[in-house]
C-alpha cells in the first residue's frame, strides 16, 4: 500500500468498520496529517524502514535478520580476540581498555585466601565486655556476635601484655567479622596508635565516630594529627563543638594534648596555662597524668623548681605506675644512679692494691 493511500481500516469491537468498542468511530484523518505506516503480517504495526527516516539504509530489514548473519559483520571482526573456554577454567578474555584506550588490567582478579583466626585463650566468653559494647553487637547473629566479643576480649589482653602482633590479629579478625561495629574499628585503631601507626589510627577514630556519633575519641585523634605533624589542623579539631560534651577524663586528656602542642608550636608560655583550671579539686584517676604534663610545660618554660614540685606531686598520684614521675624528681634534684656490674666479686678475689715488693697490705 502506498504511502499516500487511503487509511486502512479494521474491524474491532462489535465488528462495524471505523469504530472501537464502547467508543464513536474516530474521525477520518486528511491525507498528509500524519505518516502512514504499515503493518506487519500479524497486524503489528511497524515504523518507517531506515531509508524512510534519512534516506540511507544503515542495516537488513527485521524479515532480513534471520537469513545468513556473516555478510553484515564487519571485516575488522576477524581480527578480534575471541573468548573461548576450553573446559579447564582458562579463560581468555578480551583485554579492557577505557574510551582513550588506556589499559584498565586484567577484568578477573584472584582473591587473597583468608587467614586464620587467631586463637581464644580457654575461659574467655566474651561477656566480659561493657554492656554498652554488647548493645552494639546485638545487631550481628548470635555466634557472631559471641566470636567477635571473645577477639574483643583478646585485643584488651594482649595490648596490656604489651604483644602488639598478637592484638593486632585479634583487632583485624574482629573488624572482618563486624565491620560496622565501632568497638571492633576502635579497637583496631587503639592497636594502631599503640604501634604508632597514625595515619590508620586516626582513619579508624574517625570511622568510629562516624558510626556511633560519639566524640570520645576526640584527644587520641588531636593526638594523631599532632603525631603528623599537622599542628594546625590538631588545634582547629580541638575546639570541636562536640569537645563539650566530652567527660572530665576526656576533658582532661585534650588538654594535656593541646598543652603538647603548644609546645611544639614553640608557644612555652600558652602551653601550661590551659591545664592550671584543671589542677584544682581532690586527686582522680587522671590527676597523675594532668600533674605531670604541667610540670613537664613549666620545666620546658625554664622554671624548674616548680616543675620538681609539681612532679613531686604526679609521683604521689601515680598509684599505679603509669608516668616515670619518680625519675624527673630525681633528675631534678641532681641524683644520678649508676649500674654495678655484680660479676666482679664472683671469684671471691681481693683486688686490693699490693705494696712495698708486691705483698699484700
Amino acid at each position: 500500500m502506498s504511502a499516500e493511500g487511503p487509511r486502512e481500516r479494521h474491524t474491532r469491537g462489535n465488528g462495524r468498520p471505523g469504530e472501537r468498542s464502547g467508543r464513536s468511530p474516530r474521525p477520518e484523518r486528511p491525507d498528509g496529517d500524519r505518516p502512514r505506516f504499515p503493518r506487519d503480517g500479524d497486524g503489528e504495526r511497524r515504523g518507517p524502514r531506515r531509508e524512510d527516516r534519512d534516506g540511507e539504509r544503515r542495516g537488513p530489514r527485521r524479515e532480513d535478520r534471520d537469513g545468513d548473519r556473516s555478510r553484515f559483520r564487519n571485516d575488522g571482526d576477524r581480527d578480534r580476540p575471541r573468548v573461548r573456554n576450553d573446559g579447564e577454567g582458562d579463560r581468555e578474555r578480551r583485554p579492557r581498555s577505557d574510551d582513550r584506550g588506556r589499559s584498565l588490567g586484567p577484568r578477573l582478579t584472584p582473591k587473597a585466601p583468608r587467614r586464620p583466626e587467631p586463637a581464644i585463650l580457654e575461659g574467655i566468653t566474651g561477656k566480659e565486655l561493657d554492656r554498652g559494647i554488647h548493645n552494639q553487637l546485638r545487631t550481628l547473629s548470635k555466634e557472631n556476635a559471641e566470636g567477635v566479643a571473645q577477639h574483643l576480649v583478646m585485643v584488651g589482653m594482649r595490648l596490656e601484655e604489651d604483644d602488639i602482633p598478637a592484638a593486632l590479629a585479634h583487632a583485624e579478625t574482629a573488624v572482618r567479622r563486624a565491620g560496622r561495629v565501632p568497638a571492633a574499628r576502635e579497637a583496631l585503631g587503639m592497636v594502631a596508635y599503640r604501634m604508632g601507626d597514625w595515619a590508620k589510627a586516626l582513619s579508624e577514630f574517625r570511622t568510629v565516630r562516624r558510626l556511633s556519633g560519639s566524640p570520645h575519641l576526640l584527644p587520641l585523634m588531636v593526638d594523631c594529627e599532632r603525631a603528623l605533624g599537622r599542628l594546625d589542623r590538631a588545634l582547629e579539631l580541638a575546639t570541636d563543638p562536640d569537645s563539650r560534651s566530652l567527660t572530665n577524663a576526656e576533658k582532661v586528656e585534650l588538654a594535656i594534648v593541646i598543652s603538647g602542642v603548644r609546645r611544639d608550636l614553640g608557644q612555652r608560655d600558652a602551653a601550661p596555662l590551659g591545664l592550671q583550671p584543671l589542677l584544682a579539686g581532690p586527686v582522680r584517676p587522671w590527676s597523675a597524668r594532668l600533674y605531670y604534663a604541667y610540670a613537664d610545660a613549666l620545666l620546658d618554660k625554664g622554671e624548674a623548681g616548680a616543675a620538681r614540685e609539681w612532679f613531686a606531686k604526679a609521683l604521689a598520684a601515680d598509684t599505679d605506675f603509669t608516668t616515670d614521675a619518680g625519675d624527673r624528681v630525681d633528675e631534678l634534684d641532681g641524683v644520678v644512679f649508676i649500674d654495678v656490674d655484680d660479676d666482679s666479686d664472683d671469684d671471691g678475689q681481693d683486688d686490693s692494691p699490693t705494696s712495698g715488693a708486691g705483698e699484700p697490705v
